[in-house]
């Protein structure tokens, strides 16, 4: 039976629908893989997702004793967040909505199968 190594990362402050484009680029790749696409992806969510897989690798290391070789990332996932409502005044008296959107991100870990 395959362990699952979980990590979260609650209240991140960017939207969820821009962390999916992020994560949708690791889901089901190594750790190696997913670490360089992270570095060379011109997003802002790629920083905190990075974060978010290294620290899950760093609990399988520490408390399992797994090889990060052999870890993939089996799934991820965000979540919205609760939205911090802020108003800016407009012309004629009225307020423009400004919506800070937010979110929460889940991954879980698991080693791959040795083939012999």
């Amino acid at each position: 039976m395959a362990t699952d190594i979980r990590a979260k990362l609650s209240n991140c402050g960017i939207s969820a629908q821009k962390v999916r484009l992020v994560i949708d680029m690791v889901r089901g790749k190594n750790i190696n893989e997913a670490f360089t696409i992270l570095k060379f992806a011109n997003k802002g969510a790629a920083k905190p997702v990075s974060a978010l897989i290294y620290s899950a690798v760093a609990n399988a290391e520490q408390n399992f004793g797994l090889n990060r070789d052999n870890l993939y990332v089996h799934a991820i996932a965000a979540d919205e967040a609760p939205t911090r409502k802020w108003r800016r005044f407009g012309a004629r008296g009225r307020f423009k909505p400004i919506l800070r959107r937010a979110s929460h991100v889940k991954v879980i870990l698991r080693e791959r199968a040795n083939k012999k």
